[in-house]
C-alpha cells in the first residue's frame, strides 16, 4: 500500500530539515577555533591602542606603524571571517541573528577607530584623546560577542570548554589592555585613573592566570590536568613576574613619572608574554579537536 502524498511529503521535508541541520551544525571543535580568534579580536583592540601609543612616545615608531598595519588587517579579516565565515581561519559563518546583529555594533564601531588607525599607519599624528576614547568601547561590544559564541558552544555541546577558551583568551587581550593602560600614564592622559585600571587589570591577570592552573570556582575555571598545559602556564607565569613589577610601579598610587628604561621593558617584555599565553591558548583549543 503506497503512503499517501500528504505523508510521503511532510515525511521529505522532515528528512531534508533534519540533515539540513546536521550540515549546518557547528561542531565543538569549530566553536573551539570560533571563540579563540573572536576573543583574539579582543587583544587586537588593545595591541592596536598599545602601538599607536607607542608611536605618540616616540618608542621605535616606524616599527609599530608598520605593526600597526598588520594588526589592523588581521581584525578586520577576522570580522569579516567571523560573519560570512572564512575556510582559510576554519570558521563557520555565524547562523545566529542576535550573535550577527552584534558583530555589525562592532563593524560600525571598528569603522570609527579604524580612521584612527589609518591617520597614523599612513604616518600622521596620534589622537591620543581619541585613541583612548574609541577603544573600550570596540573592545566591549567584542567582548559580548565572545561572551554570546560562548554561550552558544555551552548549548549545543554540553560542554564547558568555551568558557575556559574564553578567559584563557582574555588573557592574550589584558597582556596589551596593560601595556596601553602604562603608556597612558605615561602620556599623562588621566593618568590616575590609568594607574587605577593598570592595578585592576594586572589583578585579573595574575588570578585568572592562577585559576586557568588551579581552578577558580568564581570564574567558572576547572583545574587544568593536562601536564603539557601546565607546562605552558609555567612558562607563562615565569614572563608575568617579569613583567608584574614594572605595571605595579606604573599604576602605583601617586606614582611619579616612568624612567624610559621602564617604558623600553615594557615594549620589550610585553609581546612574549602575548605570544607565550597564545601558545596555551592554541593548547585549549587543540584538546578540543
Amino acid at each position: 500500500m503506497r503512503a499517501p502524498k500528504r505523508v510521503t511529503g511532510l515525511l521529505l521535508f522532515v528528512f531534508v530539515a533534519l540533515t539540513s541541520a546536521d550540515l549546518l551544525a557547528v561542531t565543538a571543535s569549530e566553536y573551539a577555533v570560533v571563540i579563540n580568534l573572536a576573543g583574539r579580536q579582543r587583544m587586537l583592540t588593545q595591541k592596536m591602542s598599545k602601538e599607536m601609543l607607542l608611536v605618540a612616545r616616540g618608542i621605535d615608531a616606524e616599527a609599530n606603524r608598520q605593526s600597526l598595519a598588520k594588526t589592523a588587517a588581521l581584525f578586520d579579516t577576522t570580522l569579516k571571517g567571523l560573519r560570512d565565515g572564512s575556510a582559510e581561519l576554519g570558521l563557520p559563518p555565524t547562523e545566529s541573528a542576535v550573535t550577527r546583529r552584534q558583530l555589525g555594533k562592532v563593524e560600525g564601531l571598528w569603522n570609527d577607530f579604524h580612521a584612527v588607525v589609518k591617520t597614523v599607519v599612513d604616518g600622521g599624528d596620534v589622537d591620543v584623546g581619541k585613541v583612548a576614547a574609541l577603544n573600550l568601547p570596540l573592545l566591549k561590544n567584542m567582548n559580548t560577542a565572545v561572551r554570546l559564541y560562548e554561550k552558544e558552544a555551552t548549548k549545543a555541546t554540553g560542554k564547558s570548554a568555551g568558557v575556559v577558551i574564553n578567559l584563557a583568551g582574555k588573557q592574550r587581550m589584558l597582556t596589551q589592555k596593560m601595556s596601553k593602560e602604562v603608556l597612558l600614564v605615561a602620556l599623562a592622559h588621566d593618568a590616575d585613573a590609568n594607574r587605577s585600571n593598570a592595578r585592576s587589570t594586572a589583578s585579573l591577570f595574575d588570578r585568572t592566570l592562577k585559576g586557568l592552573k588551579d581552578g577558580d570556582a568564581d570564574l567558572e575555571l576547572p583545574r587544568t590536568d593536562d601536564a603539557a598545559i601546565r607546562a605552558q602556564l609555567d612558562v607563562v607565569d615565569g614572563l608575568w613576574q617579569r613583567f608584574k613589577p614594572l605595571v605595579e610601579r606604573a599604576g602605583a598610587v601617586g606614582g611619579g613619572d616612568l624612567s624610559t628604561a621602564d617604558l623600553a621593558q615594557i615594549a620589550e617584555l610585553n609581546l612574549p608574554l602575548l605570544k607565550e599565553m597564545n601558545k596555551a591558548v592554541k593548547m585549549y583549543e587543540q584538546a578540543q579537536q
